[in-house]
């Protein structure tokens, strides 16, 4: 690799870094709107014009605050959790496609920090490394409702990770490949030969599934029994203050971009739009368009996300469990077989 091609890879590590903070940072301010505009209220308004200026205020409070580690916590331990959450948060970005190659003078950028072919798998071991963050931080807080939090946490990831990996099966047998990539070039376009090209037309018992597991993933409400306010106090994060509690705070907005551009890349095409190859631009109006559409497209399964915890109640754990195991998993089963028959007889 040539020293322009490392350059190039930093600053887009850097800029794709500072976006997942940027958006997780006014998640916080979206949330707060979107649950006001439900709620009949205005919302943040004193911070700035429209209250824009919120997110800022919130993380300088988050800095300021007095660091408050308990006395009989894990000292190293409680540390290491909260770090290694937003780690995990930050690094399960790196395979995003966000769109095509980029043309200036002589030097072609690949919109993509690193385009491997077991892009998915990557996913799902970043994914299940977060896991660890919450468990950590809940055991090393040496407090009850914390440690509860955590197992909850852990239970609630292995069981929906299950359904998530066998609905990646089904669109597997569909793409014949892992590589992010690939998978977003199969969805060129929006129509071809007939057909819609997205994915979410194929697999949308498929992709129903996935989304259900990634609310559960990402510690959403419905499935936010790890925090579960109204009975563990806080859940996993109860013992933690300042920014430490900031990292678990901004490790589920990431975490919910970052779902939000896996499933608009596997499910909606990524950066693909309807009529792209019929504008007559050029190349990398294309692709800056392209790039336009997806964090639309992110945009939209934020909001949805937000949405749904405006309106749906929290399970009760024996739901929560019982949606995974003995709904989800058999459904995810059958999407395999029926997409392998059908695989089969069109091949």
């Amino acid at each position: 690799m040539e020293l322009t091609d490392i350059i190039v890879k930093v600053i887009l590590i850097v800029i794709v870094f500072a976006i997942s903070l940027v958006i997780a940072m006014y998640s916080t301010y979206a949330e707060r709107k979107i649950a006001a505009f439900f709620q009949d209220r205005v919302g943040p308004n004193r911070a700035g014009p429209f209250g824009m200026l919120q997110p800022l205020a919130d993380g300088a409070k988050m800095f300021l605050k007095e660091e408050i580690i308990p006395t009989r916590a894990s000292g190293l331990l409680f540390i290491v959790g909260p770090s290694l959450a937003i780690l995990t948060a930050c690094i399960g970005s790196a395979v995003i496609p966000w769109g095509q190659k980029l043309t200036i003078g002589s030097t072609i950028i690949d919109l993509q920090v690193t385009d491997i072919n077991v892009g998915i798998l990557y996913i799902f071991g970043v994914v299940s490394l977060g896991v660890y963050g919450i468990m950590i931080g809940g055991w090393a807080s040496n407090n009850k409702y914390s440690l509860l939090g955590a197992i909850r946490a852990a239970s609630q990831n292995i069981s929906y990770e299950i359904s998530m990996g066998l609905s990646i099966i089904a669109l597997l047998l569909v793409t014949g490949s892992l590589s992010l990539r690939e998978i977003a070039e199969q969805q060129h376009g929006f129509w071809h030969d007939g057909w819609f090209t997205w994915n979410f037309f194929k697999q949308p018992l498929g992709f129903l599934i996935f989304i259900v597991c990634a609310f559960a993933e990402t510690n959403r409400t419905p499935f936010d029994l790890p925090e579960c306010e109204t009975e563990l106090v806080g859940g996993y994060h109860t013992e933690y203050s300042s920014m430490k509690l900031g990292f678990y705070l901004f490790a589920e907005y990431i975490n919910m971009f970052v779902s939000s551009a896996v499933m608009a890349t596997l499910y909606f095409g990524g950066y693909n739009f309807p009529f792209m190859d019929s504008l007559g631009l050029s190349a990398n109006w294309i692709t800056i368009i392209g790039v336009i559409v997806l964090f639309a497209k992110i945009f939209a399964f934020i909001f949805f996300f937000m949405w749904i915890r405006w309106t749906i109640p929290r399970f009760r754990y024996d739901q929560l469990m019982n949606l995974g195991w003995k709904t989800l998993i058999p459904l995810a089963i059958a999407n395999i077989v029926i997409t392998g028959i059908v695989v089969t007889l069109l091949n």
